[in-house]
């Protein structure tokens, strides 16, 4: 237990700043960035299946969160935080509803030249945003990439003080680290970045003004519309939950020990259901936290209560955050999702078949083509990926040759309902060709799977050929398609 607690209280330590910087980048008042990171965290570990596994606010969820409510509400209004309510929830609902008929099995569907390319876009995507605020600049354009451009465009417009501030954050998060495991690399930022503001008499924009006490319990929720947070609170719930599921795998291997996605999923979905109903917006888990937690000592899911416990303590005295520069919010934001930008691994996809890397590179190319709504960027990415597998299920390869008086034919792919037609006209026309042949060789040994109409197809096939005098001679065919060809061919017409 004394491990439990010393590794959720510094997880605590990381998340409060997190918190703070992934409500910005959500579009939210920073402070509900603390409402995310408090009750979640707790419920979750009620029902975690994974004893490492840290819920609370994510990069890649609060960019979705952004890209689903943007176009409904200005960001930062009670509109919009109304709304980010009712999203937790709808995401809240769609993962316990998952894992309650033992849906885990889609944390397994993203694929991963679709989470390569996807993740790399979001990240890219995520620096993007949060580049204009590092610079101190305010771009007069929309979009998350224009709004870069426009920044970068102009290096008249930087602001040397929230430049400064950046740099020293971004350095301390980066390398802070690298000192001892519980260094809290992230809060030194923060305390640094308050009292550098203050020691330059810092006049960017800041948190402001946070409200005292505890969390905003509430049931109240903008329920007409809900027609329009349906499908991305679907969505986030699907992807959201592909880092979660691909953490906890991870971990498992490494513990040998066992790990249930649908229970997992249940933790989830009560998570979220907990940020739905305290002020918070969207949650997940964290990777980076995780690791926290596993390397600090934790033993149990009780980690995971403790972090959010401690959250909670820490709620009364928020309000130490207030001077907090926004440009140090941004800085966190970028240090933490640098590591998620793995272009090449992306290009070295390119050693693999073709269809791999065009799907990782479309996935790619979507997510920054259609942002801030990439959630369309993993659609377009699982759309290809289904139809390159289906592309390959529609295809037969069949090689023939002729030793002697046999001809051969070897089968190679799936055999089934959509592809009998391939191997009938192959047969008629090698017949045609091959008159003198006196026997016929089927080598199954290349084919994946048989359904029954391949089976089927099999046996008018045998007796085309015993009909046209060859002897037919079926070779390896696999114990599971051997057991169903048999049953096929022993039944009467």
């Amino acid at each position: 237990m004394a491990g439990d607690v010393l590794a959720g209280t510094s997880v605590a330590l990381v998340l409060v700043p997190q918190a703070l910087a992934y409500a910005q980048l959500a579009g939210l008042p920073p402070h509900h960035g603390l409402y995310a990171a408090a009750l979640p965290p707790l419920a979750a570990s009620f029902f975690a299946s994974s004893p490492y596994l840290q819920t609370g606010p994510v990069a890649v969820t609060s960019l979705l969160t952004f890209g689903a409510l943007e176009t409904l509400a200005s960001p930062g209004s009670e509109d919009y935080v109304a709304l980010a309510l009712l999203l937790a929830l709808v995401v809240g609902v769609a993962r316990l509803a998952l894992g309650l008929l033992r849906g885990g099995v889609l944390g397994y569907l993203l694929s991963y030249p679709v989470l390569i390319g996807f993740t790399s876009a979001a990240a890219l995507l995520i620096i993007a945003s949060q580049l204009p605020t590092a610079l101190g600049v305010e771009p007069p354009v929309d979009g998350v990439l224009q709004g870069a451009a426009w920044a970068i465009g102009h290096p008249g417009a930087w602001t040397s003080a929230s430049i400064l501030l950046s740099a020293v954050v971004l350095g301390l998060v980066l390398f802070g680290g690298r000192l001892h495991v519980l260094f809290p690399s992230v809060l030194v930022a923060i305390a640094v970045a308050i009292a550098l503001s203050a020691a330059i008499d810092y006049g960017g924009a800041t948190v402001g003004e946070i409200p005292d006490g505890f969390l905003p319990l509430t049931l109240s929720y903008p329920w007409q519309s809900l027609p329009s947070l349906l499908v991305p609170g679907i969505v986030i719930a699907l992807i959201g939950f592909a880092e979660p599921a691909s953490i906890a795998r991870t971990f498992a291997a490494l513990e040998r020990k066992p790990w249930d996605p649908n229970r997992e999923l249940i933790g989830q979905g009560v998570a979220n259901l907990a940020a739905g109903v305290s002020g918070g917006f969207p949650v997940g888990g964290s990777f980076s936290r995780s690791s926290l937690n596993r390397r600090a000592g934790a033993r149990t899911r009780w980690s995971g209560a403790v972090t959010g416990m401690v959250v909670l303590a820490f709620l009364p005295f928020a309000g130490l955050l207030s001077s907090l520069p926004k440009a140090a919010l941004g800085a966190i934001v970028i240090g933490a999702v640098l590591t998620l930008v793995r272009l090449r691994s992306l290009v070295e996809l390119r050693r693999f078949p073709k269809a791999q890397f065009l799907i990782g590179l479309l996935t790619f190319v979507a997510t920054l083509a259609f942002a801030p709504h990439v959630e369309w960027g993993v659609i377009t990415g699982v759309a290809t990926a289904t139809a390159v597998h289906l592309w390959r299920e529609l295809t037969l390869d069949i090689e023939t040759w002729v030793t002697g008086d046999t001809l051969h034919l070897e089968l190679r792919g799936v055999l089934w309902f959509a592809t009998v037609g391939r191997l009938e006209v192959t047969f008629v026309r090698l017949l045609t060709e091959h008159p003198e042949p006196r026997s016929l060789a089927l080598h199954m040994d290349g084919v994946g799977r048989l359904d029954l109409s391949g089976a089927l197809a099999l046996k008018a096939l045998i007796a085309d050929a015993e009909q046209a005098g060859l002897d037919v001679h079926l070779d390896e065919v696999a114990p599971r398609a051997r057991r169903l060809l048999d049953r096929v061919l022993a039944a009467r017409e």
